[in-house]
C-alpha cells in the first residue's frame, strides 16, 4: 500500500511537471484560435503610438499649411487667382480640422498650437505677402509698413487668444458667443478685399476699378484698419453657439443657398460682398453684446436685491 501510494504520488509529480512543461511550449489542450487571439494581444501591445483618428486632425492643418504656402508661391509668380483659391482652400481647412478633432475626440494640446501656428502663416502672413505684390510692391519705401502692421497684429491676436484659453470657463454665460476682436480667417479675407475686387473688376473689364486696385491706397487702407480691428476689444459674434429665431430659419437657409450659388457662379464678387457684408455685421454684434451685458446686470442687481428669506 505505502509502495502503491509512493507510485500514485510519483506519477501525480511527474505529470504536473509534465503539464507545466507543456505550458511553456503550446497546450494541446487549448484551442488554437485562443493562442491566436493572445499572440495578436501582445504583438499590438508592442505598438506604442497614437491612433490614426489622432493625426487626421494634425494632417488636416498640415495640408492646409501647405496650401498657405502655395498660395504665396502663387503670388510670386503673378497668378493672384490661384494664389486667392489657394488661401480660400486654408481657410476652409481651418474651419473644418477642429471640427473633426472634437468629433474624432483628438483634441490635443499639440494639435492646438499647431493649428494657431499654420493660422499666423496662412491669415497673418500670406495675406500681407499678397497685397504686397499685387499693389505695393511699386508703392514706395513705406509700402511695405502696412503688410509689417498687419502680421504683427496679427500675431498678437493669436497669442491673446492663445493665452486665454484657460480662462474660457470665467467669462459669462453672454461673453462665451463673442470672440474679442476680429478672428483671424475674416481678418484675412476683410484684408484680401482689393485683391478681391480687382479680379472682379478684371472679370467684368471694368478697367478704372481694376487699376485702382492696383495702387497702393486701398491695400494700404485695408491692411492697417484689420490690423486694428485684430487686436481690438470689440465684441464679434462667433456664429459658434448663435441661435436664429424660428422665424428667421427659413430665411437664412434661402438666402445661405443663394450665396453658395452666387458664389460658384461669380466667387470673386461674392467674396468682396461677403466683406463688406461682414463690416457692417460689426456694429450690431457690439450693440447686441452690450444689451446682453446690460440685461445680465440688471438681472444680477435683482438677485442683489432680494430679501432674505425669513428663518
Amino acid at each position: 500500500m505505502a509502495g502503491s501510494a509512493t507510485q500514485t504520488g510519483a506519477s501525480q509529480d511527474s505529470d504536473a511537471g509534465g503539464s507545466q512543461s507543456g505550458s511553456r511550449t503550446e497546450d494541446p489542450s487549448r484551442p488554437r484560435g485562443l493562442r491566436r487571439k493572445r499572440l495578436r494581444r501582445r504583438v499590438r501591445n508592442k505598438i506604442k503610438g497614437p491612433s490614426f483618428n489622432r493625426l487626421i486632425p494634425n494632417i488636416l492643418t498640415m495640408l492646409g499649411l501647405c496650401a498657405g504656402l502655395t498660395g504665396m508661391r502663387f503670388a510670386v509668380d503673378g497668378r493672384f487667382q490661384a494664389a486667392a483659391i489657394a488661401l480660400l482652400i486654408s481657410a476652409f481647412i481651418d474651419g473644418l480640422d477642429g471640427r473633426i478633432a472634437r468629433l474624432l475626440r483628438g483634441s490635443t494640446r499639440f494639435g492646438a498650437e499647431f493649428d494657431s501656428l499654420s493660422d499666423f502663416l496662412c491669415f497673418g502672413v500670406a495675406p500681407s505677402f499678397l497685397l504686397y505684390f499685387w499693389a505695393l510692391r511699386d508703392g514706395g519705401r513705406y509700402a511695405f509698413l502696412p503688410c509689417l502692421m498687419f502680421t504683427v497684429c496679427m500675431a498678437l491676436r493669436l497669442a491673446r487668444f492663445n493665452a486665454t484659453l484657460d480662462e474660457a470657463e470665467e467669462k459669462p454665460k453672454y461673453a462665451s458667443n463673442f470672440f474679442t476682436g476680429v478672428p483671424a480667417p475674416a481678418g484675412a479675407g476683410l484684408a484680401l478685399f482689393p485683391l478681391f475686387l480687382g479680379l472682379e473688376a478684371e472679370k467684368l473689364d471694368i478697367v478704372w476699378l481694376y487699376k485702382f486696385t492696383r495702387l497702393a491706397y486701398l491695400p494700404s487702407f485695408t491692411l492697417i484698419s484689420t490690423a486694428f480691428l485684430l487686436v481690438s476689444t470689440l465684441p464679434v459674434w462667433s456664429f459658434k453657439n448663435f441661435k436664429v429665431p424660428a422665424h428667421f430659419v427659413l430665411p437664412v437657409m434661402l438666402g445661405t443657398g443663394a450665396y453658395a450659388a452666387v458664389l460658384v457662379a461669380d466667387p470673386w464678387g461674392a467674396l468682396a460682398a461677403a466683406g463688406v457684408i461682414y463690416m457692417a455685421l460689426l456694429p450690431l454684434s457690439r450693440l447686441s453684446f452690450f444689451k446682453l451685458k446690460k440685461a445680465a446686470e440688471d438681472l444680477q442687481e435683482e438677485v442683489e436685491d432680494e430679501p432674505a428669506p425669513s428663518a
